[in-house]
């Protein structure tokens, strides 16, 4: 269940999975419950996750998987992911029945098509109510009222009726109980107001850095909106933020069906100027955004780096907040696009972190390898006379229109006593017939050795390799992708009389 307010509520769903309980003669012997938590991806299913392990683990005592609906494993905009769920269960050994659904989850065409359906419809659910949603937050961001987040230093919440009426402000954590509420942005304390023009005035009339501001306020004993020391980065919200001059401005960034976190273009913003009372003139704010907008000159390579290196000598490590709390450097999210990664910049100036990131370079030259891999996967199977097709979202070999091939690169990793260890994970979401594992070489430059493993045989999510493997699984090894190829050969037979 996903909110508080809906037909879906876990007590309603338990009373429909009790009365199928007892009419099919079932005991039920334990629950797994997620409230208030979203259907869109398992992060933060906690229960959920946990019915995974007990059943993959062996250690569940039960037999049959009780379940609302077919959208309660979830409302996936890929409606794969929904259905490997209830495959995981089904390869432990535990069958998966639906209380409210008018069909029997027996694994008949008829049942697999409904549930095919079904998972479309869940996800297509989602990206309707998403649209409705932003549409709908957009209107009340133009009509002046505020969406989520704290006020801000020197700035309060305050709630309205829906005739305009002024009640109660909001304190921090707080949320309006009413729905047809809202909420605008409001002057805070007299103090807090002068505090936030105190520091417009340093920064545009005296020059003043961030860093000095920061520390003119500690010195003075005020403390940010969270009760907090004010930091460079702090004041500097304080500078580029519009609500201090009265504009109501949302989506700056996105987070659409909780897929990708997405950093919108100015284009692509919600604004309403003017809809708050401004404890900033739109001069002394103009006046700032000119300063910081000077300071955004493009520096050299050299010049990024020989900073980057006096960071680290006057402090003896870096992070990425180091380098955002620096003055008078570029931000870490600036030398993270310009250099590629944060930890080509600390190779490139002779720094070596303590802990150990090379999982994420490593990772990097998988990416570069797989596209290699895949084509000298399909050249192979073409030059027997198969034919091969790519799906470009997935990267699933379709073999003569009737194998589904994974291919999937596994990174060499070693163990504290220097043991190579490789993991394969299986995309069973996608349901493909066989999966390919590449076991790359230390450095992830070229593979060691191919593992060609048919799903039906393969019954967890994961297997671990080791130099050397059981029986079982080194009859899936070759040391070519010959015998890929050799599997796509079509050979012509004569018809009998």
């Amino acid at each position: 269940m996903s909110t508080e307010h809906q037909q879906y509520s876990t007590e309603n769903q338990l009373d429909t999975i009790r009365l199928y309980a007892a009419a099919h003669s079932l005991e039920i012997i334990k629950t797994y419950t997620d409230a208030g938590k979203s259907g869109l991806r398992l992060e933060g299913r906690d229960a959920l996750k946990q019915l995974f392990d007990d059943v993959e683990s062996g250690r569940a005592t039960f037999s049959t998987i009780l379940v609302y609906d077919v959208s309660r494993w979830g409302r996936f905009q890929d409606p794969d992911v929904s259905a490997s769920y209830e495959v995981r269960c089904r390869q432990a050994g535990v069958t998966v029945q639906y209380c409210a659904e008018q069909f029997t989850n027996d694994g008949s065409p008829v049942s697999n098509i409904i549930k095919s359906v079904k998972r479309m419809m869940a996800g297509e659910y989602s990206r309707e109510l998403s649209v409705k949603v932003f549409a709908g937050q957009s209107r009340l961001i133009e009509l002046g009222f505020r969406q989520g987040g704290p006020a801000g230093f020197g700035l309060r919440r305050q709630l309205i009726d829906a005739a305009g009426s002024v009640k109660n402000q909001l304190g921090q954590g707080e949320h309006k109980s009413i729905q047809t509420d809202r909420v605008i942005l409001v002057p805070g304390p007299e103090e807090e107001i002068e505090t936030v023009q105190w520091i417009y005035r340093l920064f545009v009339e005296e020059g003043r850095t961030e860093r000095e501001i920061a520390d003119w306020l500690n010195g003075r004993g005020i403390l940010t909106d969270r009760a907090r020391p004010w930091s460079r980065g702090t004041v500097h919200q304080v500078l580029i933020n519009e609500k201090y001059i009265g504009n109501n401005v949302w989506n700056r960034t996105s987070f659409k069906l909780k897929q990708e976190h997405i950093r919108n273009q100015p284009n692509q913003w919600v604004r309403a100027d003017g809809a708050f009372q401004a404890i900033v003139s739109p001069l002394l704010f103009q006046a700032a955004q000119e300063i910081i907008q000077t300071r955004s000159y493009r520096l050299p390579d050299e010049e990024m780096l020989q900073r980057l290196k006096n960071i680290y000598q006057r402090h003896g490590y870096l992070s990425g907040l180091i380098i955002d709390e620096a003055e008078g450097c570029p931000s870490s999210s600036a030398y993270q696009h310009r250099f590629g990664s944060l930890l080509r910049c600390y190779s490139l100036i002779g720094y070596t972190p303590d802990r150990d990131y090379q999982y994420i370079e490593a990772n990097r030259r998988l990416r570069e390898m797989h596209p290699l891999v895949l084509e000298q996967t399909i050249t192979k199977i073409a030059d027997v006379g198969g034919r091969v097709d790519v799906d470009p979202a997935t990267d699933l070999i379709q073999v003569n229109q009737e194998l589904l091939v994974s291919l999937v690169l596994c990174r060499c990793q070693l163990s504290t006593t220097g043991a190579k260890r490789w993991k394969i994970r299986f995309d069973l979401g996608l349901c493909p017939d066989i999966t390919v594992a590449v076991r790359m070489a230390p450095g992830e430059e070229a593979a060691l050795d191919y593992y060609v493993l048919p799903t039906v045989d393969m019954s967890s999510p994961h297997v671990r390799l080791a130099e050397s493997n059981q029986a079982s699984l080194e009859i899936y090894r070759f040391n070519t992708l010959d015998i890929l190829a050799e599997l796509s050969r079509r050979s012509v037979y004569r018809r009998a009389a």
